[in-house]
């Protein structure tokens, strides 16, 4: 009896242990089947989403108009720069006044530090992507959808040459995607060193200490600290490089030219550019906390470069007369536009239209205007006009008459 009830005993035990494994094996495939159905269901949602983002994104680009190398190298170096005046033998005379200074500059001429301190801050990735960076994109579209308060940018450095070039600063979805299809299509016609150095000469650096609008590295370098772009150190290099994310926060001066005596959010933004830089191996540990340290107040210039109005003001407005025309009649040959061929009142239309455009262009197109005046010759006739003692009595009453510039109305004279 003993005997068969044990094995009545292992019997039960036996299919005791069958159904645990059976329940075991029945949660497992359960949750097999469960977890094979999320999968299923996220790939074919972000398939759903992918598609979709691509198809909005080709209906925003749709009928852009495809650029060829030549129009879009047009318009990319298409920018303002600040047009000089020169006395005989190409001695320098001074700049044609504008709203925006800028002075071209080749990559070669920009210290490296400003390179690093761009790209350690604007664009980390500058020398890997083909014109967007996906991730910095979704970051940048996440923060500002939950509002964080902290705004990193999507932008690369080829995207915001393509704004500020190609297209217009409106916040819209279907310019940032016609904005990022251009920036893909540039990198294909650009190298990575032609682009930064577009990107040096197009960018905005806020005021120069004589309160004018300065745009590229040059102008900001002599404007800024009275040095060549070349000559730029770590600290002012960083300084400098920390400027374009927001000019007139962190530009050191202000609309007239007096520095500002709040410059908190400038030497702030100063170092969060130098640590970027030490984070991304560009400079050492000790680079990073002597540049931090440096007196970079003291190198701030107290003077602009002045414009030749203010200068020789009489010579200028001479020459600015006479190159306008010569301007104009270029623009007309190069526009392949005939005179001869429009009546009398419609010629003159077309000549005046031109002559504003030669106009704008003389004082924004970066040129340089050459004159036959000898600097010499012509301050020697000045300081002789400020001497009343060269100067004869008055004819009529035998009284000492304050002299006449006599040598300012010959510059109206062949020159």
């Amino acid at each position: 009896m003993k005997s068969r009830i044990q094995q009545l005993n292992n019997w039960l035990d036996s299919l005791r242990d069958k159904r645990y494994i059976q329940r075991i094996n029945l949660t497992s495939l359960v949750l097999w089947n469960l977890f094979i159905i999320i999968t299923v269901t996220l790939l074919l949602g972000t398939t759903f989403v992918g598609a979709a983002g691509a198809g909005y994104f080709v209906s925003l680009v749709e009928g852009e108009p495809e650029y060829t190398e030549a129009q879009m190298k047009e318009e990319v170096y298409n920018y303002e720069e600040t047009s000089e005046v020169y006395f005989a033998n190409d001695v320098y005379l001074g700049e044609l006044p504008s709203i925006l200074e800028r002075r071209e500059v080749e990559l070669e001429n920009v210290s490296n530090y400003v390179q690093a301190a761009l790209i350690s801050t604007e664009d980390e990735y500058f020398y890997e992507h083909n014109g967007i960076v996906p991730k910095a994109i979704m970051r940048a579209t996440f923060q500002e959808f939950v509002d964080t308060g902290m705004q990193t940018g999507g932008s690369t450095l080829t995207q915001q040459i393509v704004k500020n070039q190609m297209l217009s600063s409106e916040v819209s979805f279907d310019r940032k995607a016609r904005e990022m299809m251009i920036a893909m299509r540039l990198e294909n016609y650009l190298d990575k060193d032609d682009i930064l150095e577009a990107y040096l000469n197009i960018v905005p650096f806020g005021r120069n200490a004589g309160g004018t609008q300065i745009a590229g590295i040059q102008a900001a370098a002599n404007g800024i600290f009275d040095v060549e772009a070349s000559e730029l150190n770590l600290p002012q290099s960083a300084f400098i490089a920390g400027i374009p994310q927001n000019p007139f926060s962190y530009t050191p001066f202000d609309g007239n030219g007096d520095l500002k005596e709040d410059l908190t959010a400038g030497l702030s933004r100063m170092n969060t550019v130098l640590y970027r830089m030490v984070d991304a191996g560009m400079i050492t540990v000790e680079e990073y906390e002597e540049a931090r340290d440096y007196d970079i107040v003291s190198d701030f210039t107290d003077s602009a470069p002045r414009n030749s109005f203010e200068r020789y003001p009489y010579i200028t407005n001479e020459l600015e007369r006479r190159a306008i025309p010569i301007l104009r009649d270029y623009f007309l040959e190069k526009d392949g536009v005939d005179l001869s061929e429009y009546e009398s009142e419609e010629r003159e239309s077309i000549r005046s239209d031109y002559y504003a455009r030669a106009e704008t262009q003389l004082r924004l197109g970066g040129y340089r205007i050459h004159s036959t005046i000898n600097k010499d010759i012509y301050d020697a006739m000045e300081e002789a006009v400020e001497n009343g003692n060269l100067f004869g009595p008055n004819s009529n009453d035998g009284s000492s008459s304050k002299s006449v510039p006599l040598c300012k109305i010959m510059k109206r004279g062949p020159f």
